[in-house]
Order: C-alpha cells, then structure tokens, then sequence
C-alpha cells in the first residue's frame, strides 16, 4: 500500500507541474480591449472585443507570439454591420502578425515613446488607434454569406455603407489579464470574446468560408486554413 501511495504522489506531483508548466506557456502576456466607433444615420454604434496577446514560451523558441479572440463587429442598424478583421493589409499583402502588437503600438504612439512589450500589462488608459494600425473593415451585405463581403475604406465608409456612416474612431484600452484558464469574468478576469460564429453562421463551417469572404472584398488571396485566422482565433 505504502509503494502505491509513493507513485501516486508523485504521479500526482509530475501531473501538477506539467500543469503549472502549461498555465506559464499558455497563459496570456496582456489583453487588451478594441473597440469601433461608427457615426450612423442613428446615432453613434460601437462595437468591442477583448484580445489576448500570447508570446512564444516554449523552451525551443520555434513558436511565434500569437493573439486569441475574434474579429469586432459592430452591429450598425437597418441591416448594416462593419467588422473589423484581425489583419492588416501592407501593399499587396494580408498581414495577421500586426494585431499581436497592435496595442502595443498604440500606447506607444500615445505616449510618444517606445512601450516594452513586457511593460503592456502594466499600461492604462484608453489610446486611439490611428492610421496603419487600423485594422482591414469590411462589411457583409447578407451576414449568412460570405461572398456579399465589401471592403470598407475608413476615410469612405460611406461608400459601402451608405450616406450618414462614418468611422468615428478605434481605441485600445489594456484590460486586466485575471486569472486564466479560469478567467471567466468578474473578479477572475475578463474573459476574450466569443461569439461571432451567432452572427457570421459560415464561420462554423471549416476553413474554406473565409477565404471566399476575403476574396469576395478584393482582399489578397489566402489557404483557407488561414484565411479564417482574419475573423477567429483559438
């Protein structure tokens, strides 16, 4: 009996520093909120979502920093909605590595000096988020069909949206990082968000979706594993 009780101790114990192990990996560096303003027809709709920002911590180093959560949408009324994507455009090229640092950037930029990325969870207040750290917009003529996907200019949001639509502004505010796996909100931590499979149905569909959606809105062409990366993200 007293053999089994040993190994059980420390199965127990190699079982809870694997866990701990993972937790350090896994857990979130800093989250910050992004949030759309959009002057309407109606009055001003805004929309919001919380990212987590991960860094690679894994002992080989093979990994890259990565962020969690979903693209913003923002629900403007009369059937018309603007996302905002987890991608940048550069040129000819759909960029999903900027929205690891787009908070970062932005507090840089408002405090007019360089922000160190292991400072991020220690920033607050609310920033803009300004010029090419605008996220790629687009906007769904039918939400259950990713083909009627347009591309919205930010200075011309009128253009798809109709007269009276304009881009307000975009803001990150970093949020606390609580207490994860177990940030589920209140005291434990904001959680990141979830949920905008209910409003883009197709993105419950794997992978190909996605890609017809950036297609459909003149964005450059992606595999449609990744493609999905530009509206969600484990």
């Amino acid at each position: 009996m007293g053999f089994i009780s040993k190994w059980a101790g420390l199965l127990g114990l190699l079982a809870l520093l694997v866990g701990g192990d993972q937790i350090r990996i896994n857990r979130p560096d800093h989250k910050f909120r992004l949030t759309v303003e959009v002057t309407t027809p109606d009055g001003i709709k805004t929309g919001s979502g919380i990212l987590a920002v991960v860094p690679d911590r894994n002992y080989n180093r093979s990994g890259r920093t990565t962020t969690r959560g979903e693209a913003v949408f923002v629900d403007l009324g009369q059937g018309k909605n603007l996302v905002a994507l987890l991608a940048h455009q550069q040129g000819a090229k759909l960029d999903l590595d900027d929205i690891n640092y787009l908070a970062l950037r932005a507090y840089g930029a408002a405090r007019g000096s360089r922000v160190s990325f292991k400072d991020m969870s220690r920033q607050t207040g609310i920033v803009p988020v300004q010029g090419e750290l605008i996220p790629v917009l687009v906007s769904f003529g039918d939400l259950k069909d990713p083909a009627s996907a347009r591309l919205v200019d930010g200075r011309h949001a009128e253009a798809v949206l109709g007269d009276g639509y304009a881009i307000r502004g975009f803001t990150a505010e970093v949020v606390p990082n609580g207490f994860w796996p177990i940030d589920i909100g209140g005291a434990l931590g904001e959680p990141v968000t979830r949920g905008l499979h209910a409003k883009l149905p197709w993105l419950a569909v794997p992978d190909a979706p996605a890609a017809v959606a950036l297609q459909a809105a003149g964005l450059p062409a992606m595999e449609p594993s990744v493609a999905r990366e530009a509206f969600a993200r484990k």
